[in-house]
């Protein structure tokens, strides 16, 4: 199961139509269960839906109820998001779960809710009230609960230990550098979607997480560069005012969603990729990023530090940090450091190859018992 499926647009949105693809190469029989705006594209197997317009309680009780219902008629669940619900889902059906662990939805809630106000750190100590502390014991129950977790950072994993998940079953898998397509070069991407001067991209889920925000003022800092964000959210609309507040217009374009190729094609065009995050598991679009070429100027946030490599393939600058940011932006700019940190990032990457990765996920929910 997972929480968003195509056309959205996110990492679980990427990983769990590659998986499922994998599992029937392998010889596998694949029902998914997600949540939609409207009726998902048709694929090669059965995608059960829960209409997000329902109100939440309602949303959630047909979300356990739909995936008790695929189960009963499977031998695994897997898990790329909603992890309580999936595990109350196969608890029903009495399957075995395994969990792709890709965030603390506790603290995601917790945030989202109003009732933290903190780092992903500090909410791992932090006392809380009573709400905060039934979001991390249900988080907790969940996990104990799966026959197997995967993480795609030692960083996330670190975290699944501090919550009691077992070390012999946590398994870390990093998020796979994408098979590429056939993508123009550099100068011919730039051209078809009319780029001049120096650019960066952003891309992914337009949420509170990203801070796209702090983009929008490090950019304001540096003239002559510009910024394309791909992606929808619940934060589109702020940011594209505070780009007018900022007097940004002409500099920074917010393109919507994209496919992946397109994601992948934009990124080849960009100067550099901009990840922003005030939290991180480890993004597909950093590794993405970096398959085609591109560096990345990232916040040292969870596992981003895991791949990004401050001076090799990208820049790395603290969270919130804005200055260090258009710094960073700078230096980027500059054709020689540019060249020098693109010329590391295909080859930073090459290990991650992504069927190879999608096969050990595949060996893990067969192995789950």
């Amino acid at each position: 199961m997972s929480g968003i499926w195509p056309p959205d647009v996110g990492g679980p949105a990427s990983h769990a139509p590659a998986l499922a693809d994998a599992l029937l190469v392998a010889g596998h029989s694949v029902e998914v269960v997600t949540t939609a705006a409207e009726p998902p594209e048709a694929r090669p197997y059965r995608v059960r839906w829960v209409s997000r317009g329902r109100p939440a309680p309602l949303r959630q009780l047909a979300v356990v109820r739909e995936v008790a219902g695929a189960a009963r008629g499977a031998d695994r669940v897997y898990a790329t998001s909603m992890v309580r619900r999936a595990a109350l889902g196969a608890a029903f059906a009495r399957r075995p779960l395994v969990v792709k662990l890709v965030s603390d939805e506790a603290f995601e809630r917790a945030v989202r809710t109003g009732r933290f106000t903190g780092t992903l750190e500090e909410f791992q100590g932090a006392s809380g009230g009573a709400r905060v502390r039934l979001l991390r014991r249900t988080r907790d129950r969940a996990l104990r609960r799966a026959a197997h977790v995967v993480v795609p950072s030692a960083y996330l994993r670190d975290l699944a230990l501090g919550w009691g998940v077992a070390a012999d079953r946590l398994t870390v898998v990093p998020n796979p550098a994408p098979t590429l397509p056939a993508l123009p070069d550099r100068d011919a991407a730039r051209g078809r979607l009319g780029l001049n001067g120096v650019t960066l991209a952003a891309a992914g889920r337009l949420t509170r997480q990203k801070a796209l925000g702090d983009a929008l003022a490090a950019v304001a800092r540096v003239d002559g560069v510009s910024l394309v964000v791909a992606g929808e959210g619940p934060e589109r609309a702020a940011l594209e005012g505070r780009t007018a507040e900022l007097g940004l217009d002409g500099r920074v374009r917010f393109v919507g969603p994209l496919s992946r190729e397109d994601v992948l094609t934009l990124f080849r065009a960009a100067d550099a990729a901009l990840l922003t995050s005030a939290w991180e598991n480890l993004p597909h679009s950093v590794v993405e990023a970096l398959a085609v070429g591109t560096p990345v100027v990232a916040t040292a946030v969870g596992g981003v530090a895991e791949v990004v490599r401050d001076g090799e393939n990208g820049l790395l600058v603290p969270p919130g940090d804005v200055a260090a940011l258009a710094d960073a932006i700078r230096r980027v700019s500059e054709p020689r450091v540019r060249d020098a940190l693109a010329a590391n990032a295909a080859s930073s990457v090459s290990e991650l190859d992504e069927q190879r990765l999608l096969a050990r996920i595949v060996d893990l929910i067969e192995g789950a018992g």
